[in-house]
Formats: structure tokens, sequence, C-alpha cells
């Protein structure tokens, strides 16, 4: 099975003059700005957002804090099904690249690819199988091959000549630490990832980007209001350096305290026990309008996608394929 199945990376530049693509997942957080009357408004705000972030982070030589800029590039992983998919192709992927302007020293410099993790795949699992798993059960479970179909397709796309072809280091994705879960301060600081905090349990995230290869460590950079969970693999603190780390916090940040203002744009800092809540009513908004409740709707509608156009037509070969882990 090893021909049947390659890949192909698109890129597009993100920024205020961004339109969705038709293959863009419409419940992905920068395509969601992308929408409406205030949708240039939206997407010049939370770069301006990103930009102020990494210069507070990178304050060293930066005595003004405009020393840098942040330059995104959506990626598009497309899956090649190969000659038993009629050479059909699906999105399976989409995610930020950081690049960094050094206005400085007019460098450019390559940050981490992985940022604003999206995919079809992941909304078929939550929105479409842990529902139907459910209505069987009194108490919440997760099929035995929950999150198996999703783990190869990323694992085999980090592993493929087209991603190596592009970048050089493995992507690091960050997302809101889960409001199920308490998490407590350890004694290590990190000079730019801020506060380390350990949770109580695994999330059901954790263990569904488990079977993506990657573990979470949970930061809270200076100044901010609640600890991210960052997912990798290899060694966080040792494989990137300061300014790719600061391009994804930035980033990252940026579009949590947009679509989860309760949480990361809470006028109080997480404490030495924390337990996020999305009921916090003490939090500012930003300028920047995000419709919630209809990215949660179209979550569905688009694993229901998923379902008719990528899982039932290539059902067979996808199992095959899926049979063997990969590592």
């Amino acid at each position: 099975m090893n021909n049947a199945f390659t890949f192909t990376v698109k890129s597009l530049r993100f920024d205020e003059n961004y339109n969705p693509s038709s293959n863009t997942r419409i419940t992905t957080n920068f395509a969601n700005l992308a929408r409406g009357e205030k949708r240039q408004e939206n997407l010049r705000n939370a770069l301006v957002m990103i930009d102020n972030r990494f210069n507070s982070l990178a304050h060293w030589d930066n005595p003004k804090s405009d020393r840098y800029a942040v330059e995104l590039e959506i990626i598009t992983a497309e899956l090649n099904l190969g000659a038993e998919g009629n050479g059909n192709t699906f999105p399976v992927i989409e995610i930020l690249k950081t690049n960094i302007v050094d206005k400085k020293t007019n460098e450019r410099i390559e940050g981490i690819v992985g940022n604003n993790f999206s995919s079809y795949v992941r909304d078929y699992d939550f929105s479409v199988v842990l529902s139907e798993h459910n209505k069987s059960h009194t108490e919440f479970r997760t099929p035995d091959n929950f999150g198996d179909l999703h783990g190869n397709i990323f694992k085999n796309f980090v592993n493929s000549d087209a991603y190596k072809a592009k970048f050089n280091k493995a992507p690091v994705i960050c997302l809101s630490v889960s409001s199920k879960n308490t998490y407590y301060r350890t004694g290590n600081v990190h000079p730019v990832l801020g506060i380390e905090y350990q949770q109580d349990e695994l999330s059901l995230t954790d263990e569904y980007f488990g079977k993506m290869g990657l573990r979470a460590r949970y930061f809270m950079p200076a100044n901010s209001a609640a600890p991210l969970a960052f997912y990798f693999h290899g060694d966080l603190l040792r494989d990137y350096t300061n300014l790719e780390l600061i391009g994804t916090i930035s980033t990252m940040e940026t579009f949590q305290k947009i679509y989860r203002p309760e949480i990361y744009n809470a006028n109080s800092a997480a404490g030495n026990q924390y337990q996020p809540s999305l009921n916090h009513q003490d939090y500012s908004l930003t300028r920047i309008v995000y419709d919630r409740e209809e990215r949660s709707h179209l979550a569905v509608e688009q694993g229901k996608f998923t379902e008719e156009r990528f899982i039932k037509p290539y059902q067979t070969i996808l199992e095959q394929w899926f049979a063997t882990p990969v590592l």
C-alpha cells in the first residue's frame, strides 16, 4: 500500500487580503475571520496582535518593540488516493506556518509549521463517530480504533517526501488546554515558553494526538492569562530556537484570545492550580468578530461531508492502509 497514497503540499499567503479557498474548512479559525463585512478589518487586527505579541516576547535588542514581523502561510496537505482511488485527492490537513522578518537585519527566518491545525477527518471523528458511538451508551466512551485513521494520515504526511522537501523540522501544534482538567504549576520555567504546568489526567485530545505520534507539555508564557498545550514529537525545548517558539506562541495565543477570550483574554492570570472554564465572566473581548456558535454547528456538517466524500467512498483501501500502524 506504500504507493497507494502520496501527498501534495500547497501554500497560500495569509494576510489581510486572504479569501478562503473552496477546500478550506470554514470552521478553521483563520478562515472564520475572513468572512463577513468586517473580514479585512478582522484579518488586519489579528495580524497586528500577532506582531505585537511577538515583539513583547522577543524584547532583547528590541527597544521600541517593533523589530520583528510575522508572516503566515496556509499549508494544505492533499492526500492523493492513487490508482485505486481513481487518482482523486482529498484535503486532509491544513495548518499555518510562521516566517519571521527581522526588520533590523532584513533577514527572513523560517518558523514552525503546525499552527492552527485543521483536519476534516478530525471533524468526522469528533462530530460523527463519537456521536454515533455514544447513542447506545449511558456513559461516554470512545471506540477502540478512535483516531487510528487520522493518526496514520498525519504520521504518513510528516514522514512523506512532500513534507521533507518543504519543511526542515517536525511540526508543533499549539492548542487550548482542556476545560475538563486541572493544571498545576511545576518548578520549571523556560525563558520563552514560561511557567510549565502539568495536568491531573490525559484529556481526549491528548489521547487523540497521541495516535498522531505527539505528546503534550503545557506552558504559560510571560504576561499570558493561561497555559497553552504544545503537542510535539522530539524535544520541544531543544529542537526549536527561541524565535521559532515565539512565532508559535504569538500566533496561537492571538487566535485563542479571539476564540476563547474567557480563558486566554481573562483579566487575571492562572494561579498555581488552574481549571480553565468557558463560563468565566471576568475577561475582555478583542475588536475581532468571531462566530463561535456557527463554528460548532459547521463542524458537524463538515464531519458528515468527510464521511460522504472520503470515508465511505474509500473505506476499503483506507482500512487496508491503516491496518499497519505507522511508527
